[in-house]
């Protein structure tokens, strides 16, 4: 009898801690997740209770919280340079970007607290960092109608953050403070891996989990090859094991997915795209909205599972490509900044799908499309996965910004980049760029009215720049993240996201009575552009009867135009 007193006064406390640490999301069978109060109070509870358990907060986000860092360290040390020279593996998990999507905020508080508890263990060589809430306005903003299509939980947050921004649109130009603190949280870990749990939109299927890896033609050379033939066929197989058939996410390009689909192409204003520029496997994992909440929530914790098992696995060899990567990339020579898809060549995979078809609307009575659960299949469909390059730009010996693009620089030195500030005014010959075409969207798109089909000329020019500009030597980890939002042709430049609009409005002008005058004395003795203006009137009959346009062309071709007009402030040192 006092041996039975004694075991249970041993394991009384044990058990009680376990009963402490149930989620609202346990106690509740799966029908109810954390509000974001919840989640911040378990892991203070949790890094409180156990010392391998790190809490910090990094930075501020639009809903005027901060952004909190969990580590779990086996060891106990949270340093993650030290960490990095002890060949530690670093996983970083993102969850709430779309805070009505909460599957691995669950996942993630029952993952760590298992681990704590020693439940399921982390490899030697593996160390957990995650975000616990990225939307922290979008979590405040509760409300049980959000996502009417999704089945489960009972209530969650809203898409749309503080700013009313989908943040997993911000991740390059940074818009918000999250994403600002978001780049401040990447380098400081700089992950090996990246997950960024989500829930799909989208069609009717068996799968409960489908995984968005970046395309690996995007993030290229060995490291692309790896993922594709290693990394993504490997986490295939570790799901298998765990009773899940994982497909890539599904992004069909018909009505329904029955004839294949598309491999996403994940641009740089993506998490999974924007962890790509500084060569971090990245992974968008999503469970599929019509499964019930406690089958998402469970194949999120079996496939964040997996990312241990094989980062654990394969720790060497990534370790071994990514430091190859981040070597290579400093003396590259030419960039690719935009990937298209390869419709001549294709993949198979297995999609365990619903038979689709068409019944009258309740509502409209015309067609309506409808999935029949009742008639499963499993068939091969096409997966377009291939993606070629294209706008190879050669990388310069350097950029120079001036100081005034200070919104550019900023988001640069958030990022890490090296750079120099010029320390007198000097002149020095560059490579100048001229916007000479763009089309911008004629809605607003987050913010902005993004600019595409950029077309640029270029010519040597001596500017004379001052003390205080910044020069950025193109010898850096940071080199591929620079191309793309640097070259103004990239989709994702700053140029596209219209950080540098105020170069496209015509500042100095003239009064035609007066300048007419001026312009045809200067003219004759121009007779170079004289010549053009001929060319020019008779190629293009329009032109020719307009006498305001005549006079424009001779303004912007004399020295009195303004030459900041058109003329892209990011030079190139040649």
């Amino acid at each position: 009898m006092r041996k039975l007193c004694l075991l249970l006064a041993v394991l009384f406390p044990l058990l009680a801690t376990a009963q402490d640490l149930t989620t609202r999301y346990e106690k509740t069978n799966g029908e109810q997740t954390a509000t974001y109060q919840e989640v911040i109070a378990y892991y203070q509870m949790l890094a409180k209770r156990f010392p391998q358990i790190h809490l910090q907060t990094i930075g501020n986000t639009d809903a005027g919280f901060p952004l909190h860092l969990v580590t779990y360290s086996p060891s106990r040390n949270f340093n993650y340079q030290q960490l990095r020279a002890q060949n530690k593996r670093i996983i970083l998990i993102n969850n709430g970007i779309h805070p009505g999507e909460p599957d691995g905020i669950d996942a993630s508080m029952m993952l760590i607290r298992d681990l704590a508890l020693k439940r399921i263990t982390l490899p030697d060589n593996v160390i957990l960092a995650l975000i616990p809430v990225y939307n922290i306005g979008g979590a405040l903003n509760r409300s049980p109608y959000y996502r009417v299509d999704q089945n489960g939980p009972d209530a969650f947050g809203s898409r749309g953050n503080a700013q009313n921004l989908d943040l997993n649109r911000d991740f390059i130009k940074a818009d918000s403070r999250n994403a600002l603190a978001f780049q401040q949280i990447y380098h400081l870990t700089d992950p090996d891996v990246f997950i960024d749990n989500h829930v799909s939109n989208g069609a009717d299927y068996q799968h409960i989990m489908t995984l968005l890896a970046t395309q690996h033609n995007k993030l290229g050379g060995p490291m692309g090859d790896f993922l594709h033939k290693t990394f993504e066929p490997g986490l295939y197989n570790l799901m298998k094991t765990k009773g899940y058939d994982l497909v890539p996410y599904v992004n069909h390009f018909g009505s329904t997915p029955d004839s294949g689909w598309t491999e996403f192409a994940d641009g740089p204003r993506y998490s999974s795209g924007y962890t790509t520029l500084f060569h971090t496997f990245g992974f968008v994992p999503e469970t599929h909205m019509l499964k019930p909440y406690p089958q998402r929530v469970k194949a999120t914790y079996a496939l964040m599972e997996c990312f241990i098992k094989f980062t654990s696995e394969h720790s060497e060899e990534i370790k071994r490509l990514r430091e190859a990567a981040k070597q290579a990339v400093c003396t590259q020579e030419r960039f690719p900044l935009s990937w298209n898809v390869d419709r001549s060549v294709h993949d198979s995979i297995v999609f365990r799908g619903y038979t689709a078809g068409y019944k009258p609307s309740a509502i409209s009575g015309q067609p309506r499309l409808y999935y029949d659960r009742s008639a499963p299949y499993v068939k091969k469909v096409k997966f377009l996965n291939t993606y070629t390059a294209e706008n190879f730009v050669k990388k310069p010996a350097a950029y120079i910004i001036p100081q005034g693009w200070w919104a550019v620089i900023d988001r640069l030195k958030n990022n890490q980049v090296q750079y120099v500030t010029l320390k007198k005014d000097t002149t020095i010959e560059v490579e100048v760029y001229k916007i000479t075409e763009y089309q911008s969207y004629n809605k607003p798109f987050e913010k902005h009215y993004l600019h595409t089909n950029v077309k640029v000329s270029s010519s040597k020019d001596s500017i004379r720049f001052r003390k205080g500009d910044i020069y950025i030597p193109m010898n850096q980890t940071a080199n591929r993240y620079l191309m793309e939002v640097l070259e103004p042709t990239a989709p994702d430049s700053y140029f596209a996201w219209n950080f540098f609009d105020a170069i496209l409005g015509q500042k100095e002008g003239y009064s035609p009575y007066v300048f007419e005058d001026t312009g045809a004395e200067w003219l004759s003795h121009h007779p170079e552009v004289k010549q053009r203006l001929e060319q020019k009137k008779a190629a293009d009959s329009a032109f020719a009867k307009s006498g305001s346009a005549q006079l424009e062309f001779i303004f912007l071709n004399s020295p009195y135009a303004e030459p900041e007009y058109m003329r892209y402030p990011v030079y190139r040192v040649l």
